[in-house]
């Protein structure tokens, strides 16, 4: 009895050491994609975040050439900054998040080589495809985020106006949050059929449970996309619906998980 409590306890701390070793190369990554976008601050900001503000991005030239009433018209608003740090903060934080999308890959990588061993060689094979398709959801949600969910919402908070006396002065950095914030939870947000996927694996979640509580999940996705996105209906509604039809995804893929089983 000592000698297996004596063999489990060092499986365990090999475990750990292994996970410890699998997050510090992930860290190490994200670190590298960071100061990768560091450097390219020109590019960063000048021809992608603040990019979505003129009237030339793809969305508002893609609506235009649909109908002249859905053009947009110059951003009525005027960026600035009234703190000391706030530029330099602002670039460090864009370039954290960066670097964690460069290293998104990797990390997943990562990830993989952790799992791996407990696996079959067929369980293998197959969630090397299910880790591409994770990364595949991942920008996809990006994407998504950057050229519809964006654009709309900075169209309509900057048109948004209660009295002409009012002049919209946005200081840069709610501006940069909003943003980043509404494509990287997007991001995430994309991984629902990845995470349903090990949640049915390890017998966590059934896809009958997910069919009885889909109108329970649809509350939560809208009261999330009501944390994440601008106080605007439109906006919710854009995130909203593709995470409900992968939620949808995510019940099929339970279900084949739960038949191969």
């Amino acid at each position: 009895m000592k000698l297996e409590k004596k063999k489990k306890k060092e499986s365990f701390l090999s475990h750990l050491e292994d996970l410890r070793w699998h997050l510090t190369r992930s860290v190490i990554s994200v670190f590298v994609g960071t100061c990768l976008a560091f450097f390219y601050k020109d590019f960063l900001f000048d021809k992608i975040i603040f990019a979505c503000k003129e009237n030339s991005f793809p969305t508002y030239v893609f609506l235009c050439s649909l109908s002249e009433k859905l053009c947009i018209q110059d951003m009525p608003f005027i960026l600035m900054n009234i703190e000391m740090t706030g530029q330099f903060t602002m670039h460090i934080l864009v370039s954290f998040i960066t670097g964690f999308i460069i290293a998104f890959p990797y990390v997943l990588f990562e990830i993989w080589l952790f799992v791996s061993p407990a696996m079959y060689k067929a369980e293998k094979r197959n969630s090397i495809l299910f880790f591409f398709f994770s990364f595949f959801l991942f920008i996809i949600g990006i994407l998504f985020a950057y050229y519809v969910i964006v654009p709309f919402s900075i169209n309509f908070l900057s048109s948004y106006s209660i009295s002409g006396e009012v002049t919209n002065k946005i200081h840069f950095i709610s501006f940069i949050r909003t943003i980043t914030k509404i494509i990287l939870t997007t991001g995430l947000l994309f991984q629902l059929p990845v995470v349903i996927y090990f949640l049915t694996k390890f017998n966590l979640v059934t896809s009958s449970q997910l069919k009885q509580y889909r109108r329970h999940a649809f509350v939560i996705i809208l009261i999330v996309a009501s944390i994440l996105t601008p106080p605007d209906v439109f906006s919710q509604v854009l995130i909203g619906l593709p995470i409900f039809m992968l939620y949808e995804f995510s019940i099929f893929i339970s279900r084949l998980m739960s038949s191969k089983s």
